[in-house]
């Protein structure tokens, strides 16, 4: 017999963070949140989700921060979604 089972990412999902600042550039509403998941499927059947992780990058300078590095400022902004 024959299982197929494992992980498989989910759908990524983007949104501007409009009225906040990049803390590196100082650049206003360059920063994108990007989330993505990652889900656990048995033949093919999505089942339960086993991680997510959530990430912001700013267009102008190229930097990245992850949920842990986020600024009080960005963190309002992320409730605000």
């Amino acid at each position: 017999m024959i299982l197929f089972f494992g992980t498989r990412p989910g759908k990524t999902q983007y949104s501007p963070l409009l009225g906040v600042k990049c803390p590196y550039c100082e650049q206003m509403g360059t920063l994108t949140l990007t989330q993505t998941t990652n889900w656990f499927h048995f033949f093919w059947i999505t089942l339960f989700k086993i991680s997510s992780s959530t990430v912001a990058e700013c267009s102008h300078c190229k930097r990245v921060y992850y949920k842990e590095e986020f600024t009080p400022s960005m963190k309002a902004g992320l409730d605000d979604l």
